[in-house]
């Protein structure tokens, strides 16, 4: 029984992996089954025999759970082994975004930086801009007679000082006027203007209208030569329709013979 015991444990450890980890031990383990191999010819039931036997058998055993350890041992440090490989693989990664995220984040405050001086210059050039028209409309009010209306700023002209009577040619003391008018009107130069000519009542009604027609037209004209866009400005002669004053007194007549410039509010400023 006992050697029975012996041949089997030795027959498990030589299947398992003791002969690749722990070839010393098993070696040992089949020198003593050997042995009691050898007693038990020569005494079957001898105690001889019986140690022997039980000495192979626990030699045979040893080497198996050597064989174990070690293979437990293996697994371990290859465990161990992917572990450390994987840990670096994420450090490796990590430090990669966060290399990444430290450009984007070097790219943000740049492009943040960039967009906060654009608009610092922005700012400084719109108050700039403002200050000019501001200085321009202050100016004009000193070369005619301005004033807020809900259809926008009217200036207004009087017509014996731009053009001869009955006449739509621009008189040369008229063209240094409206050199300066149209000199404060570019500093808002994106405004759409419109142009009016008006008469007196004298004359008839289809001569008043196209006279005025021409006198608008040639203020535009002038306006235009001088800059401003003309596909922002419109003529339109109204004749003796508007009248402002008694055209039974000279006085009054000459007030209505006049041309009106209306600068009309600009997009953002009616919203």
């Amino acid at each position: 029984m006992e050697l029975t015991n012996a041949r089997s444990a030795y027959q498990q450890a030589s299947a398992g992996p003791a002969a690749t980890l722990v070839p010393a031990d098993l070696h040992k383990a089949h020198e003593a089954l050997v042995q009691a191999e050898t007693a038990f010819k020569d005494d079957p039931k001898g105690f001889h025999t019986l140690d022997l036997s039980y000495v192979a058998q626990r030699k045979a055993e040893l080497a198996e759970a050597l064989a174990a350890n070690a293979t437990a041992a293996k697994n371990t440090a290859s465990a161990n082994a992917q572990y450390q490989s994987t840990q670096d693989a994420i450090m490796t990664d990590t430090k990669a975004q966060l290399g990444a995220t430290q450009t984007d984040l070097a790219a943000t405050q740049t492009a943040a930086a960039t967009t906060a001086a654009q608009l610092t210059a922005s700012e400084a050039a719109r108050a700039v801009a403002e200050k000019n028209a501001s200085d321009a409309m202050s100016a004009l009010a000193k070369l005619a007679a301005v004033k807020e209306e809900s259809r926008g700023l009217v200036i207004t002209l009087s017509g014996s000082v731009l053009f001869a009577s009955d006449q739509a040619t621009l008189l040369p003391a008229a063209q240094d006027r409206l050199a300066q008018v149209s000199d404060a009107l570019l500093a808002t130069k994106d405004r759409s203007i419109l142009i009016e000519g008006h008469t007196d009542s004298q004359g008839s009604d289809t001569h008043n209208l196209d006279l005025s027609q021409r006198r608008a037209e040639a203020v535009r004209t002038f306006l235009t030569s001088r800059g401003y866009d003309p596909t922002l400005i419109r003529a339109q002669g109204i004749g003796e329709a508007r009248p402002i004053a008694d055209n039974t007194s000279a006085e009054g007549r000459a007030n209505n013979r006049r041309v009106e410039i209306i600068v009309q509010p600009s997009a953002t400023a009616s919203k």
